[in-house]
């Protein structure tokens, strides 16, 4: 039992793991077939011992939220569902009653609540229990309305999904290979949770309705059939479905199995649900699933092959990655020769070697992925040197999972990476000069350090002559590059790229020391660490980054071709110490983005939620009765309006 226990233990802190940085972070740290075979093992090994543990995934759902939108808990538990691969298991759960067979959308699961034909909210899943309003994002989602024709008030669900062709065209646009989106659904859960909605707007995010919640009045008959029916009535895109029984039920799995490789929206499998909704409710739930409906997750089909090699693929950020080449193979009517490994961590716990029998698959049919290793020779070498520039690499653990890393700060994959930052928009913002075209100039010997773009011109019979530049290409390029000569302290601070100091933090350093590059620049640690919102680790890499002597050369080269403008206005710090939480909608400024800033440049912090250190609340709503007022209210910290906090400002810089 013992041993047993322990192996519970264990399973449950890989699941949790895998979770957490799906969930939370928006990466992969296991395919979804390890994934399953994990929870699989786990579910056997409760049933065989009894015991289930508290922090089990069997029985928790999802996590806690992380990010600064406003909280809100949802009037009934979004539990997760069951699941099944096996299609025998499915028409028993069906029985002898009717249910909708439909695709189990692969997004980000969000409730909508209309009141007098209006959306007036909008809520993800969060953790099941507690959601984020993103009803400012919602109001641009590409085919939501916004009014509708039934005036009671509706709670419906569906999914929000960034479609296969909108993330490819997305991803076609950004040049940075590492800064590119892995899938569609970690692009759409980003996108929904913006804190600016004109992003959210620009992304193309739809929205597939697959379930009401409740009505005012039952306008709709109690089927779920009748409901996706009437909800299509009213302007909702639903989700594609048909009515099964036991007789046809596999058939029409299979008829929804041939439509996945032409759908254009990411699904990841089926769901099964009784479409007597009042049946269904009867039914109850379990400690995590309803009972009313299922998940079909298609068996994946897996090819066994051999591994040929290992290739290293080094990244922009001096990342080097393993890629696991094998003989080729059909899967789901395509070719398949290759696979990410992802990292050195799943390459050792799969024990690959050259020349081991493995399995392939494709995660949702699409992705190729390694399934199992039959021989386990484990014989890969991890390479000591790095396969651009061949000097010495190092393994880094993080978060318990090994990376490899090239150490050499001048390689020419980390040199294109830092190059690009400096021209980037909040940088010294600079057109012309994509992430490829720097590659170019590089490998051509135009340019090696950031002081070599702003003397570019010396190589302008070369540069007309590459191809896709011209004379036309040339003069924008130099004049994007003498517009950005004239410049200020925090575009250079932050285009210098020092570890831990983005662009707020360059403000508030900047606007520490009156914008006065000589201060900026000697700035010691005791002088930093006093700066609100500057910590131990940032001021630290920014003394180490100042004190190496070949840094100060490389801006004071820079400075030699640039003029650092005066800024027009001193404001002054009259926020120092204070901390503020921002939530809600506001009016007088463009975003909360662009008010977080206007407290952050006058010495203030602003935090994501409310603590006993908290100064103000800032919230129109003052009389809501969200989880940050409630809480405000608790602790006697001040709410106020945005009226409010702009007479505060304007006292504070007469």
């Amino acid at each position: 039992m013992d041993e047993k226990i322990k192996q519970m233990k264990e399973l449950v802190n890989k699941l949790d793991k895998a979770s957490r940085a799906y969930y939370q972070e928006n990466r992969e740290i296991m395919s979804n077939f390890e994934y399953d075979q994990l929870y699989d093992q786990l579910l056997d090994l409760e049933n065989q011992t009894g015991i289930i543990l508290s922090n089990s995934p069997t029985v928790n759902v999802g996590y806690e939220l992380i990010s600064s939108l406003p909280k809100e808990a949802h009037e009934q538990p979004m539990l997760s569902l069951d699941k099944t691969k096996d299609i025998n298991a499915l028409k028993e759960w069906i029985g002898n009653k009717k249910g909708i067979l439909s695709w189990k959308m692969d997004g980000l699961t969000i409730v909508l609540t209309y009141e007098g034909g209006v959306l007036v909210k909008a809520v993800t899943r969060g953790n099941g229990e507690v959601g984020e309003v993103i009803t400012n994002n919602a109001r641009v989602f590409k085919n939501l309305p916004l009014k509708i024709t039934y005036e009671g008030t509706l709670v419906l669900r569906g999914e929000a999904v960034i479609r296969y062709s909108d993330f490819e065209k997305i991803n076609s646009r950004i040049e940075n290979v590492d800064a590119k989106y892995k899938n569609p659904r970690n692009l759409c859960s980003g996108t929904v949770r913006q804190l600016n909605n004109k992003i959210t707007a620009e992304r193309n995010v739809h929205f597939i309705a697959f379930s009401i919640i409740s009505m005012e009045s039952q306008v709709a008959e109690n089927f779920r059939s009748k409901q996706l029916n009437w909800l299509k009535g009213l302007g909702f895109d639903v989700t594609d479905f048909k009515v099964v029984d036991a007789s046809n039920l596999v058939q029409s799995i299979h008829d929804f199995s041939d439509k996945i490789a032409y759908n254009d929206f990411p699904a990841d499998g089926l769901v099964l649900a009784f479409d007597d909704i009042e049946y269904g409710r009867s039914l109850g739930t379990t400690a995590k699933f309803p009972r009313d409906s299922i998940a079909f997750k298609w068996q994946d089909e897996v090819k066994e092959t051999r591994l040929i090699e290992i290739e290293w693929s080094a990244s922009r950020t001096g990342l080097i990655n393993p890629i696991a080449i094998f003989e080729p193979v059909e899967l789901e009517g395509t070719t398949v020769k290759r696979a990410s490994v992802h990292n050195i961590s799943v390459m050792e716990s799969l024990k690959l070697g050259i020349g081991d029998e493995i399995g392939v698959y494709k995660a949702n049919m699409i992705i190729p992925q390694i399934s199992h290793n039959n021989t386990q020779s484990g014989n890969v070498e991890i390479p000591k040197n790095c396969p651009v520039c061949g000097e010495q690499t190092r393994i880094q653990q993080e978060s318990d999972i090994k990376f490899l890393y090239c150490m050499n700060n001048k390689c020419p994959a980390k040199q294109i990476k830092s190059l690009t930052h400096f021209v980037s928009r909040d940088a010294m913002g600079i057109d012309g000069l994509s992430e490829a075209t720097i590659e170019k100039f590089i490998l051509q010997g135009f340019i090696k350090d950031y002081v070599d773009i702003f003397r570019i011109e010396r190589f302008k019979e070369e540069i007309v002559q590459l191809e896709g530049f011209g004379e036309k290409s040339y003069n924008n390029l130099i004049n994007s590059i003498n517009k950005a000569r004239e410049t200020n302290t925090v575009r250079l601070l932050y285009s210098l790229g020092i570890p831990n100091i983005g662009l707020s933090t360059a403000k508030l350093i900047c606007s520490n020391f009156k914008h006065d590059w000589t201060l900026i620049e000697n700035a010691t640690y005791d002088e930093l660490i006093t700066i609100n919102g500057i910590g131990d680790i940032m001021a630290k890499e920014y003394v180490l980054f100042f004190s190496n002597e070949e840094n100060i050369n490389r801006i004071k080269e820079i400075l030699s071709e640039i003029e650092l403008k005066k800024e027009e206005t001193s404001v002054d710090l009259i926020f120092e110490n204070m901390r503020f939480v921002v939530t809600g909608s506001v009016k007088h400024f463009k975003n909360r983005t662009e008010l977080k800033e206007a407290i952050e440049m006058r010495g203030g912090k602003v935090t994501s939620s409310v603590t006993a250190n908290t100064n103000y609340l800032i919230n129109n709503d003052i009389s809501s009765q969200s989880s940050k007022n409630k809480k405000a209210k608790e602790l006697g910290i001040s709410i106020i309006t945005e009226d409010q906090f702009l007479r505060l400002l304007n006292e504070g810089e007469k």
